[in-house]
């Protein structure tokens, strides 16, 4: 039986999660290595070889054919982009050359870009305030306050499409409103609703509890 186009380098409670999830929404032929991360099977010297940062996930791409060798992708964002992008058919990313690209890639940068370090900022607070001018990013609720304004033109932050943006963006937002470190806005409140409640979501968060 030959091996699945894809292998996720996956451990629960991870960012490997968000990948999972993209995964599962693109209808990918793809498979699950586990990590124990308490275990710190990720730090081991085979997995170092492939991400040299030592975190999940990295994503195998062993090509159509599976005949590629060495092709590996890292970050969760960059993996989002790339399967999207390569399984052009899932839909889950505007054709380049289209008008939605740009907004897109405004969208696919948010949550790594602005997001994440913004709430990072909140939840592990400097002893001194950084100057403004040396950040690139808002506050947290400035940076959730644009996405709250954004899905006021539609269920998806590209409007009627569902996209890779929406599992970048939706996932890190769904992830601080579990841990209580965000009060949505009624757009968001009703995007994360509607996240959740995504079979490709829930396969993900089931698949990638435990291993089989």
């Amino acid at each position: 039986m030959a091996e699945p186009r894809f292998l996720l380098h996956h451990a629960p409670k991870t960012r490997s999660t968000v990948s999972l999830w993209l995964l599962e929404e693109a209808g990918a032929d793809y498979g699950l290595y586990w990590h124990d991360a308490a275990a710190g099977t990720h730090k081991s010297a085979g997995y170092l070889a492939l991400n040299p940062a030592g975190k999940l996930p990295a994503l195998v791409d062993h090509g159509p054919a599976g005949d590629w060798k060495g092709v590996v992708v890292t970050e969760s964002a960059a993996i989002c982009a790339y399967v999207a992008d390569t399984l052009h058919e899932s839909n889950l990313a505007p054709p380049v050359g289209t008008p939605g690209r740009a907004a897109y890639a405004f969208w696919m940068t948010y949550g790594p870009g602005v997001i994440e370090p913004a709430l990072s900022d909140m939840a592990f607070p400097r002893a001194k305030e950084a100057p403004s001018t040396a950040l690139g990013w808002p506050s947290f609720p400035e940076a959730v306050e644009r996405v709250e304004t954004a899905l006021s033109a539609g269920p998806w932050l590209l409007g009627a499409q569902f996209t890779a943006a929406d599992i970048t963006v939706g996932g890190l937002l769904a992830y601080a409103a579990q841990w209580g470190m965000l009060q949505p806005g009624p757009n968001l409140a009703r995007y994360l609703t509607a996240i959740e409640a995504r079979p490709a979501r829930q396969a993900a968060i089931r698949k990638g509890a435990a291993p089989a």
